[in-house]
């Protein structure tokens, strides 16, 4: 977690291989050891193998030394009955809950939401000529429509987005964040319990299997979190590419690059979940020339896999270095635990129309401070910018009309 891994992180991977191969030991806080696994085909080992590598944090042979406070917990060691932390048959039992939930959201709804709401925190700011792009959009628009689809009144945004932001850190608030987050959701599915609407938590409510009011809370703390971070840095990462890349320059006025090219890119290039724990050893075993423990943890090192020059050949793109249609990297993992399609469907709808209406919006946007002065958040698992102050020319607000 030192300055490089966010200054300079595909030299640090070159070196993790150079040095270490494929699988990495690291240590996380509190001299808690894991191995890392950055290799493309050690990463495809890993997640498309459920019996050996299965995500039971129940199989932990460090729980022994792991304090209750202990920071990473909540995105680590959560061991409650949820869609991330079940395997086998209970797993597929929230997966098809949850599947079928996120289905019956309406795709036409769901891009009007996102118009309207993208409209309308542009608006915000459009007239003053100027803005930071994380915290006036790319932040408040996932976790606004999200709110939206699952039930959330929009007063709970800003909530949301700072409980939620604290997680993902993993900073001494983490614990207090997690708390606060379960509260938030606790209200959501008590009051659609007695007032049921067209919304996701409704749609889960309503699921003839039977699932505990605790199942049903961690299911939707799961969705949120995993559907609102790594959504607002898509965004943001993909707005960082097109105003910073020259392959991109033109495609801001109608040139050859478009938004959802960015978007792939950014997912192999700069993936916004870079880090997803976890795995568990089922028993002792190897891995690439690793001998790993039963219980041993491992973490999705899904960047560095992404930039592992053994594949680079084989997943390259087009001649000018853009993927264009390769879809096979592991920003979404991969197996029987990877985001569920219907997620993936809502995350790029979001992401991409947020990025649309920005750019139509605001057609000369540029950034307002050199690339380089751009920082990365710091969180060891998801890479986002803390920033991105741009520049434009004033116009007026369309007042909620389109």
């Amino acid at each position: 977690m030192g300055p490089r891994f966010h200054t300079d992180p595909a030299a640090l991977y070159r070196e993790m291989r150079r040095d270490h191969g494929p699988v990495v030991p690291v240590l996380l806080p509190g001299d808690v050891p894991a191995w890392l696994v950055i290799g493309y085909r050690e990463m495809y080992q890993v997640t498309g193998d459920p019996v050996l590598f299965p995500r039971d944090p129940g199989l932990w042979n460090q729980w022994p030394h792991i304090p209750q406070d202990w920071p990473l917990l909540p995105m680590i060691g959560n061991r409650q009955p949820s869609i991330y932390y079940t395997v086998g048959e209970e797993h597929q039992r929230h997966l098809k809950m949850v599947e079928g939930a996120l289905e019956r959201v309406s795709r036409m709804e769901l891009r009007k939401h996102a118009e309207e709401l993208a409209d309308r925190l542009v608006d915000g700011f459009c007239a003053v000529g100027e803005a930071e792009v994380i915290s006036a959009y790319a932040k408040p628009l996932p976790i606004l429509v999200l709110g939206r689809l699952l039930g959330f009144p929009d007063s709970d945004g800003p909530a949301l987005i700072r409980t939620l932001g604290a997680l993902a850190d993993g900073g001494a608030d983490a614990i207090a964040a997690h708390q606060e987050f379960g509260a938030l959701v606790g209200r959501l599915v008590a009051g659609r319990r007695e007032r049921p609407g067209a919304d996701v938590t409704s749609y889960m409510l309503a699921c003839p299997a039977h699932f505990t009011d605790e199942e049903y809370l961690l299911d939707l703390m799961a969705i949120t979190a995993a559907g609102y971070l790594p959504t607002a840095d898509w965004i943001g990462n993909s707005v960082r590419l097109m105003l910073t890349d020259d392959r991109f320059a033109a495609s801001l006025t109608g040139g050859r690059h478009s938004v959802h090219e960015a978007m792939n890119e950014v997912l192999w290039e700069d993936t916004p979940t870079q880090i997803l724990a976890g795995r568990w050893a089922a028993r002792d075993t190897r891995l690439a020339d690793r001998h790993v423990n039963a219980g041993d943890l491992l973490l999705l090192g899904l960047a560095g896999a992404n930039s592992d020059p053994e594949t680079q050949t084989a997943t390259a793109g087009s001649a000018d270095g853009f993927r264009d249609g390769n879809y096979a990297h592991f920003a979404f993992s991969h197996g029987e635990f990877q985001c569920p399609f219907p997620a993936r469907e809502i995350a790029e709808t979001i992401a991409r129309t947020g990025i649309e209406v920005l750019l139509d919006r605001l057609p000369d946007i540029d950034l307002a401070v050199p690339a380089r002065a751009l920082a990365r958040r710091p969180s060891p698992f998801l890479r986002g910018m803390t920033g991105l102050p741009v520049h434009f020319t004033p116009i007026p607000a369309y007042g909620g009309r389109r």
